[in-house]
C-alpha cells in the first residue's frame, strides 16, 4: 500500500510554487498576506483545490475599491468567517484568486513545474484556522473555570 501517492507529491510541489508564485509576482496588496495551506489533485489531474488563508498585516493597507458581489450566472454564497484574523474579506480574496488571477498563477505553474498539464487552480477559504482559534479560546475558558472552581 503506498504511503504518499502521486497526487500527494504533485499537490505538495504545487503548493510549494504557488506559495512561492504568490510572493514574488503577484503585487496585489489585498493579497500580500496570503498563505496556501494545502493543495488537493483530482487523480486525473484535471483540477485542484487550493486552500489559502490570510494573516493581518502590521501596516495598515490602502481601501481598495470593492469588488462586485456577484458575477452574472453566479449564485449567491454564504458569508465566509474571518476566523478573528483581522479586518480582511475573505470573499473578496477568494473571488479575486478565482478570477483572472488564477490563469496567470496556472500559466505561470506551467512555466516551472514540470507536468503534461496543470490542473485547473481552485482557490477555498481555509476556515480551519479560525476553528483551532476558536476550540483553543473555549480550552482557555474551560482550564480558567475549572481552576477557579478548585481554588
Amino acid at each position: 500500500m503506498k504511503a504518499f501517492s502521486r497526487t500527494d507529491r504533485i499537490g505538495t510541489e504545487l503548493r510549494r510554487e504557488l506559495a512561492q508564485l504568490l510572493r514574488d509576482q503577484v503585487r496585489d496588496p489585498r493579497l500580500a498576506n496570503i498563505t496556501v495551506h494545502e493543495v488537493r489533485v483530482t487523480r486525473d489531474l484535471a483540477h485542484a483545490k487550493v486552500f489559502f488563508t490570510c494573516f493581518p498585516s502590521a501596516e495598515p493597507v490602502e481601501k481598495s475599491p470593492p469588488a462586485p458581489l456577484f458575477q452574472r450566472g453566479e449564485k449567491e454564497k454564504p458569508p465566509l468567517e474571518k476566523g478573528g484574523l483581522g479586518g480582511f474579506n475573505a470573499q473578496a480574496q477568494e473571488r479575486l484568486l478565482n478570477g483572472r488571477l488564477a490563469g496567470f498563477l496556472r500559466h505561470a505553474l506551467a512555466q516551472t513545474v514540470q507536468l503534461r498539464t496543470i490542473p485547473q487552480l481552485h482557490f477555498v477559504f481555509d476556515t480551519s484556522i479560525g476553528y483551532g482559534e476558536r476550540l483553543s479560546v473555549l480550552i482557555d475558558q474551560a482550564v480558567a473555570t475549572e481552576s477557579t472552581e478548585q481554588e
